[in-house]
């Protein structure tokens, strides 16, 4: 990892608006292995380090399935934990959450990112992931975690018809009464529908997050900060006539 581009990247995001980094050091995007931890751990210290100094303020989020890369990184500044794997992957996940009093990012997702491709199919994946953050909330309680932010996991072993009906339904999850994250930035349900790459899908996500905000979501897990600010900005003038 070249620390001086991330150490650029990560002052331009904060610059044009970031309140969050969402930093990782392993690959989600269909068909990834999971990583080894002491590598991962190794990367992110650096990482993280290397924004602390630079940006002292701004929240620093870890998205990993390793309790370790957690440790690791609290340990050097970071103050939230993203686990896509809600603790399935390394079970003392959770934990380091609960005993570090900071939040938890409790994702859907059915098997791994190997695997999850395998496992699109619902009856109604939006009662199936309400249910799953039902169960999956009151465990978290039990063990001692106080924030939780649910995110639906838009991309996660969900099919196109699957995600166009998650952001279409992201109200129904206002009953948890938790920050609702959306991360569908560029995603290949986007891209596909649109005919086009991932390049060129930026007009389609910036879209979609109106449509998630309007029906409910409140942080958005984007690439790409100036657009998504400014959505958020034209949003909050409509909530708020």
């Amino acid at each position: 990892m070249d620390l001086g581009k991330f150490q650029e990247k990560a002052l331009q995001m904060v610059e044009e608006g970031a309140e969050i980094l969402d930093i990782g050091a392993m690959s989600s995007r269909p068909g990834a292995k999971i990583s080894i931890a002491e590598h991962e751990a190794d990367i992110i210290q650096a990482a993280v380090k290397t924004i602390r100094k630079v940006c002292p303020d701004v929240w620093i989020s870890i998205d990993t399935v390793h309790s370790l890369v957690a440790e690791t990184a609290i340990d050097q500044g970071a103050d939230i934990i993203n686990d896509i794997s809600a603790g399935s992957v390394d079970s003392r996940l959770p934990y380091i959450a609960a005993e570090n009093e900071i939040p938890y990012v409790l994702m859907h997702m059915r098997g791994t990112p190997e695997t999850m491709q395998s496992f699109s199919s619902y009856e109604d994946v939006v009662f199936e992931i309400l249910s799953f953050f039902k169960g999956k909330i009151k465990i978290l309680q039990e063990i001692g975690v106080r924030d939780i932010i649910i995110d639906p996991g838009i991309g996660f072993a969900k099919n196109s018809e699957s995600n166009f009906h998650l952001v279409d339904q992201l109200g129904i999850f206002k009953i948890l009464e938790r920050p609702l994250m959306v991360g569908l930035s560029r995603k290949s349900f986007i891209y596909k529908t649109l005919n086009t790459d991932p390049d060129h899908a930026l007009n389609g996500t910036t879209a979609l997050h109106m449509a998630s905000l309007l029906n409910g979501a409140t942080l958005l897990r984007a690439h790409d900060v100036v657009e998504a600010v400014e959505t958020i900005t034209l949003f909050n003038m409509l909530k708020n006539r």
